[in-house]
């Protein structure tokens, strides 16, 4: 049975750097069997977490609030691995990418233990400058938390212009991964 991955694409540029990214993971993760659904958070709605624990009664909508999160949840609770794609802003992941994943909350609040559905997942972040260790402590400790595996991480830094990544080996990296996490 073909692994199923989710890609939660956290950069406004469709034709930016962390797309390309994307892409190249997605490309090789189809290789590898894969059957892959991206979601281009930047021209999603989807509105901040209220904080409202409202949350979970009803699978089949576990959030109170009615949005483009609705196409996301059943994709994400199917998901064998959920890759977390992201240009790095102020030494994190996006605000777009960290609205969405705030509200899988609602997925979890669906359990009695408010337990969160194990997965897979893979880190692809672009950035400017080269210094990752803010980003990669959030998605480290985030693994952790969750009781996640992370079969990766590609980090492309020194990448400020959209198209600035093409040639680089980070997408054949980005690629490699995602046949390997096909894989897997």
């Amino acid at each position: 049975m073909a692994k199923k991955i989710v890609i939660l694409n956290g950069s406004p540029r469709r034709a930016g750097n962390t797309s390309a990214l994307v892409q190249a993971f997605a490309a090789g993760a189809r290789r590898g069997g894969a059957e892959v659904t991206e979601f281009f958070l930047g021209a999603m709605q989807i509105h901040p977490c209220r904080g409202c624990w409202g949350g979970g009664r009803d699978p089949a909508h576990p959030c109170v609030q009615r949005d483009d999160m609705e196409q996301i949840y059943p994709a994400y609770r199917a998901a064998d691995v959920v890759v977390l794609a992201s240009p790095e802003y102020y030494w994190s992941v996006s605000g777009l990418l960290k609205t969405a994943f705030d509200r899988l909350f609602a997925v979890a609040e669906c359990d009695a233990n408010y337990a969160n559905p194990v997965k897979e997942s893979v880190l692809l972040m672009a950035a400017e400058g080269h210094e990752f260790e803010e980003a990669e402590y959030w998605y480290d400790r985030l693994m952790g938390h969750l009781g996640w595996t992370s079969l990766g991480k590609v980090l492309a830094g020194g990448v400020l212009e959209a198209g600035a990544i093409r040639g680089r080996r980070e997408l054949a990296d980005a690629e490699a991964l995602g046949e390997a996490a096909a894989k897997k």
